[in-house]
């Protein structure tokens, strides 16, 4: 039976009725609906494995229904491939970037479609003159002739957003495009839907971040396991109501802080400098407390993380592990230290996609797992099994590749990973990225519980609510400097971003 959806003027541009798709026995959508309606905005929610990503694909014509119609335009709607989503006028900006490392900036953007001058050859100029155009669209400054390589997680995500909009969509996708971007990000982001909107395209957006629901979308349909649950206008509904609706329960507490004995200090920076990147950046975090790094995207917070761990050397500083210096430049000597760091890009940095759950949980652990240098299957088996447990790691099975994964359960795996190590102290950098609500408040449940162990925690995050919801104390960073401590009883919204954006900010 079609979804009960609320009045509208206009006839829906794109429909979904019933559509199902299974992949062998698991049943990935079950007679799903959905309308899009020209000139609005209509958020899809739903937990990490309720669905939406599937719908995505199918939309983007990467995979087949086994069941059910699309309509465009009151047409039947039958998708082969990307490239017929393509010429039907729908574009896909999904969660994670996709964008060829080695090619430049624009050429990712026109990849299949680069401008042509005589004898066929490709008009370079013409291409990166039209991405500097989509750009400006964008409201953001990136250079269309560098290459993608070395791009952060928020400007990878714009030129996808560029990418899409490239293709003058008639029906947007926007699969989580907001989750390493800024404020100002978002809000030019929003600018540009809210335009294409006007123009009477329709944008599903997709996304965990309720706020940004609200402040976008004009209806919202949820999904859950596979179903779809309800349609509604989202000024009829509350949060609330939505969580309730997505996972079936209320969620008693999404930010489940505990209070924590603080003990000894465990991780001491100094002076930490990188020229260019961070300046004289010194702080402490004792076990039993969270410490949140807060600023905006590219204050440098990821970088600081990175070099702390040994990823990237530093020019000037040191790093204390109890008391005792950890050499720079060597992730090796910061393990064997009792450091871990679970990383902003869990597919790139995090996992090896290829390889499977177990393989993956315990990769950081192959030498203490390994008797003659033979990796004892059974002992890799048995402690991925332990972790994958605790962490409530949602599988088919340890031996299926972790790419098969919903990005909650791999982030839990990348968690697996580092804890198995048993370090002291945990440096985690936005550890909800892309994570469904229930998800995150399992996540949260499981940072608390390792600080009441006595684990010093480093959390870098973007969300402010997760920043005030869990951290004992906030730093926050500007322009590579960090320029004010916050104790959780003084930290707000306001005084975070006041500093965040250099106001008056003091160290």
């Amino acid at each position: 039976m079609t979804a009960e959806l609320p009045g509208t003027d206009e006839a829906p541009l794109l429909v979904l009725d019933g559509v199902t798709k299974s992949f062998g026995a698991v049943a990935a959508l079950r007679g799903v609906h959905l309308a899009l309606h020209p000139g609005e905005a209509h958020a899809l929610v739903g937990e990490n494995g309720a669905g939406k990503s599937t719908l995505v694909k199918i939309l983007a014509g990467a995979h087949a229904p086994d069941a059910g119609e699309m309509t465009l335009d009151g047409q039947p709607l039958r998708l082969r491939g990307p490239a017929d989503a393509r010429a039907a006028g729908i574009a896909v900006i999904y969660q994670e970037p996709t964008l060829f490392p080695d090619l430049s900036v624009a050429e990712n953007i026109f990849m299949g479609r680069q401008p042509l001058r005589g004898l066929r050859r490709i008009d370079a100029a013409a291409m990166n003159r039209d991405a500097e155009q989509l750009f400006q669209r964008l409201g953001v400054r990136i250079d269309p002739t560098r290459p993608a390589r070395g791009l952060s997680i928020a400007d990878q995500q714009l030129v996808e957003i560029a990418k899409a909009l490239s293709f003058d969509a008639r029906v947007l996708v926007m699969d989580e495009p907001t989750a390493a971007l800024s404020g100002v990000e978002v809000e030019r982001l929003f600018a540009v839907a809210r335009s294409l909107c006007e123009r009477g395209a329709a944008v599903l957006f997709i996304s965990h971040r309720f706020d940004e629901v609200f402040d976008l979308c004009q209806r919202v349909t949820v999904l859950r396991d596979g179903a779809w649950v309800s349609s509604d206008r989202a000024a009829d509904l509350t949060v609330d109501e939505v969580v309730r609706r997505m996972v079936g329960r209320d969620v008693a507490s999404l930010y489940p802080k505990q209070d924590a004995e603080l003990r000894d200090t465990l991780l001491e920076v100094r002076g930490l400098t990188r020229t260019g990147v961070f300046t004289d950046v010194s702080f402490s975090v004792r076990g039993g407390e969270i410490v949140a790094l807060a600023g905006l995207v590219g204050a440098g917070r990821s970088e600081v993380a990175r070099a702390v761990f040994g990823v990237d050397r530093y020019d000037a500083g040191e790093v204390l592990v109890a008391g005792r210096a950890v050499r720079a430049g060597s992730p090796g000597r910061a393990i064997a230290a009792g450091m871990a760091l679970v990383p902003e890009d869990r597919r790139q940095q995090g996992l090896v996609m290829e390889l499977s759950v177990e393989r993956n949980a315990t990769l950081a652990r192959r030498r203490a797992l390994s008797r003659l240098g033979i990796l004892l299957g059974g002992a890799e088996r048995a402690e991925a099994r332990s972790w994958t447990r605790r962490l409530q790691v949602k599988a088919s099975r340890l031996g299926a590749p972790v790419a098969t994964l919903s990005g909650g359960n791999q982030q839990k795996v990348v968690l697996a990973k580092w804890l198995a190590t048993e370090p002291r102290i945990l440096i985690i950098d936005e550890p909800t990225r892309g994570i469904d609500v229930g998800t995150k408040s399992e996540v949260h449940r499981l940072l608390s519980e390792l600080a009441g162990e006595g684990l010093a925690i480093l959390m870098i995050s973007s969300e402010l609510p997760e920043v005030l919801g869990m951290a004992d104390r906030v730093l926050v960073m500007h322009e590579g400097r960090l320029v004010r401590e916050l104790p959780r009883a003084e930290a707000d919204e306001t005084s975070i971003m006041f500093a965040a954006t250099g106001q008056g900010a003091t160290a």
